[in-house]
């Protein structure tokens, strides 16, 4: 069985904390699905800690945002959990470290992938660096990063939707 063939393709992007990588990513691929046509696809993001758990979008990752037009509302960052792996179609981690963790979660997931995968120009396995400990421009890279692997991304959705 193709995976979204019985309702839409699921994303869930995974970082950390979820209030920088993957909510950024989240965004990203929302704006860019909708730019391409690409419907019946729903994008979310979740955390692999505990940390910040009902955080909204750091404010560093939110100003990013919305100076490139990206939404920015509407986020509460949470746990992923084994059920949210097992539902989704593609859990797109931002480091090897997260499809690690989720794999203790979901020892049999066969959907976790890094989103630097989907960047032909990124090393392999290389992972998205964690902009957190760094001021504005590390920011400004991380979206940099996650805009060049979204036609990968999208990609694959489609070949899900199939």
């Amino acid at each position: 069985m193709t995976r979204g063939a019985d309702g839409p393709v699921k994303v869930v992007f995974v970082c950390w904390g979820n209030i920088c990588r993957s909510p950024i990513a989240e965004r990203v691929a929302e704006r860019a699905a909708a730019d391409a046509g690409l419907a019946d696809v729903e994008f979310t993001s979740a955390a692999t800690s505990r940390e910040e758990i009902g955080a909204p979008i750091d404010p560093r990752a939110r100003a990013v945002l919305a100076d490139h037009g990206y939404r920015t509302d509407g986020h509460s960052a949470h746990q992923v959990t084994a059920d949210e792996i097992a539902g989704a179609d593609l859990v797109i981690s931002a480091e090897p470290l997260h499809v690690d963790r989720m794999l203790r979660l979901a020892p049999d997931a066969d959907n976790l992938s890094l989103l630097s995968d989907y960047d032909p120009a990124a090393q392999p396995g290389s992972g998205l660096p964690d902009p957190w400990y760094g001021g504005p421009e590390g920011f400004e890279e991380t979206l940099a990063a996650v805009e060049a692997a979204m036609p990968g991304v999208l990609d694959a959705v489609r070949r899900l939707q199939r």
